[in-house]
């Protein structure tokens, strides 16, 4: 379904971008891993090559500035000799407050979490224009739509992706080209592992990690699933977009968050 196929996944070197560079791996498509750390990004091609055989490049560099994404463009161009599917990973994020925001650092993340997006897409849409075949999709967060006081500006940012996203599908029309948004609830990641963990022995929790996860859940964000989502989950939604059989899903945007989104849209 995918074989042949080449990728970008920016933000790879863990998380939800580490499973979606492996999960297309199993599928045959050649990936670039992209990270900051070096260390981080062989590691996690390291993995792929034992686990798929697949081929594997990195790209290391901050999407924050112009010249970054230049190198990483042009690695991930010169690696594959161009690229099909690019997804939009890479993202920062900060707790900040109302009662003294601070504008610089909002700047700053809507430059890290959403015009470095605008930059990748203005280098790699050219070549896949010219081929007439290729994948734009970009990670966003169910905070897109349910904000809170304390993430204000990560999730701004996150809401301007969803709309960045429609507005990219509507300028590819009759491209062949797609553009799609996946927005995940909570996911298991080393980041909640550790909060759980925090939790629990501060709470003195007895019991199975997984009844651990049930009951954090239950208390701090509950969902119908009554669970946490895993990063696999959202990978293998991003193999389906990323493949052939998607070519009329376009402009979409795909919540994977257990039912935490109380909408019908």
């Amino acid at each position: 379904m995918l074989q042949g196929k080449r990728a970008l996944v920016t933000g790879s070197s863990s998380g939800i971008g580490e499973a979606i560079a492996k999960a297309l791996a199993r599928e045959h498509v050649a990936v670039v891993i992209h990270g900051r750390n070096y260390n981080r990004i062989r590691r996690v091609a390291k993995t792929i090559r034992e686990e798929s055989g697949c081929t594997v490049s990195l790209a290391q560099g901050d999407l924050s500035t112009e010249n970054g994404v230049i190198r990483v463009a042009k690695v991930a161009l010169d690696a594959f000799g161009g690229i099909d599917i690019v997804v939009n990973n890479a993202a920062e994020f900060f707790f900040d407050s109302w009662t003294r925001p601070e504008p610089v650092k909002w700047l700053d993340i809507y430059n890290n979490n959403v015009v470095s997006m605008v930059r990748i897409i203005r280098h790699l849409l050219p070549q896949m224009r010219e081929r007439g075949w290729g994948r734009f999709i970009q990670i966003s967060s169910g905070a897109f739509a349910v904000p809170n006081a304390r993430t204000a500006a990560y999730a701004a940012t996150k809401s301007a992706i969803v709309n960045l996203t429609v507005s990219l599908a509507k300028g590819l029309e009759g491209t062949g080209l797609t553009a799609n948004t996946i927005s995940p609830g909570y996911i298991l990641t080393p980041f909640y592992d550790a909060w759980i963990r925090k939790v629990a022995k501060k709470r003195d929790w007895a019991g199975e990690r997984s009844e651990m996860e049930s009951r954090f859940v239950a208390e701090f964000m509950p969902n119908p699933a009554r669970r946490l989502g895993r990063v696999e989950e959202v990978a293998d939604l991003c193999v389906f977009i990323s493949s052939p059989r998607a070519d009329y899903i376009n402009g979409s945007n795909f919540r994977v968050d257990g039912g935490w989104m109380a909408s019908a849209n």
